[in-house]
Parts: C-alpha cells; sequence; structure tokens
C-alpha cells in the first residue's frame, strides 16, 4: 500500500518509514512535518492512506484534514498521536477521519493501516475504551427530531456500537442489502458522509 507520513517529529516519521516498509507491505512516498505539508504531499501523491499525528507547528493535523476531506471525501485518513483527549477524538471522527490510533498502540499500526485500506474504520484500545463514554452522554437523543424511523434509530445505535453491515443485518434480521439501503436514507436525512460521522454525530447528539 502506498503511504503519506506526516509528524512534527522527524525522527519518528523516518523511524516509521523503515518500519513500516521493512515489511513488504507498505511504500512511503513521502514525509512531511506539519499540517501544509500534509495537504500539498496528499495532492501530489493521492495516498491510500495519509497517516498523520495531531498537534503540529503550522497547521495542526485537524485543520489539515478537515481542509483535504472537504475537496476529497473518499481520503483515508488515520491519524497517530499521543494524545487521547475527548475533543481531539470526536473532532476527528466528526471531520471523517478513518481512525485514531496513539502511538503506544504501535504495534497495531500496520493492521490498522490494512484496516483502512480496506474501508473500515479503526481505533486504538485507549481511544476505543473512550467510545462507549461518549455513547452513554447520548441518552436523551431524538431522532424523530430529524425524521429518523424507531427502526432506524436502532440501526444508527448498532452502528454506533460499531457492528458491521452483516452483523447489523444478523442482529435485525435483514439482508446486508437492505442494512445498507437504511444507512443510505439514514445519512441523506442528517446530510452526513459515512458511517463514521453518523457514529459520531449519535454520540455528540
Amino acid at each position: 500500500m502506498n503511504i503519506v507520513i506526516v509528524d512534527d517529529d522527524n525522527l519518528v516519521s523516518l523511524s516509521l518509514k523503515t518500519i513500516l516498509e521493512a515489511t513488504g507491505e507498505v511504500t512511503v512516498a513521502e514525509i512531511g512535518k506539519n499540517g501544509k505539508e500534509a495537504i500539498a504531499l496528499f495532492e501530489k501523491h493521492q495516498p491510500e492512506v495519509l497517516l498523520m499525528d495531531i498537534r503540529m507547528d503550522t497547521m495542526t493535523g485537524l485543520e489539515a484534514a478537515d481542509i483535504i476531506l472537504k475537496k476529497y471525501p473518499d481520503a483515508k485518513i488515520l491519524f497517530l498521536t499521543t494524545f487521547s483527549d475527548d475533543e481531539y477524538i470526536v473532532r476527528a471522527l466528526h471531520l471523517g477521519a478513518k481512525g485514531y490510533i496513539l502511538k503506544q498502540d504501535f504495534e497495531s499500526l500496520l493492521p490498522a493501516l490494512k484496516s483502512v485500506v480496506n474501508g473500515q474504520s479503526v481505533f486504538g484500545s485507549e481511544v476505543a475504551g473512550k467510545l462507549p463514554g461518549f455513547l452513554n452522554q447520548t441518552a436523551e437523543f431524538d431522532g424523530s427530531a430529524f425524521g429518523i424511523t424507531a427502526k432506524e434509530m436502532e440501526l444508527i445505535e448498532l452502528v454506533a456500537d460499531g457492528l458491521s453491515n452483516k452483523e447489523i443485518a444478523e442482529k435485525m434480521f435483514l439482508s446486508e442489502g437492505t442494512v445498507r439501503n437504511y444507512l443510505s436514507s439514514i445519512l441523506e436525512k442528517l446530510e452526513l458522509r459515512d458511517r463514521t460521522q453518523l457514529a459520531v454525530f449519535y454520540y455528540k447528539n
């Protein structure tokens, strides 16, 4: 897979490049050191995954992700950072990032990259542990205010719990095609881009 790495610590970027390329499964097209470079490098290389830090000089990873995803909605951005702040996590997912893992979860980086390439969203263990907390803050969420039916609300809750389309289909006794149709309808009603944003919308509301 072809990726770009952006981190303000050049030693971290070079180490990641060396380790990932040593697997024979990853090619690092180029490395950058801030959000502005991330935008330019994404434009230049169109990588399968942009692996990026959050806090950086000149422009943060979150600011860069916002600009990139507005222009390239299908861009796959995976944040790799030392910060597990709730605000960062929710902001990253709301923007449409495909994952958020901590640098101490480094051993899970290659599997995470593969998952993101395959269209899945990934979270490091500590980040994943925070998601139920976000979910528990949403007891008052009223889907009917958005034109969401009870069945659609059930599906949204299962998406927020991290279930795949296949798992949702089994739980709701539906076909995967029907689940996809429901999801498309829900995303249109809520003006959201994908299931990741749907989960974040649910956590925040």
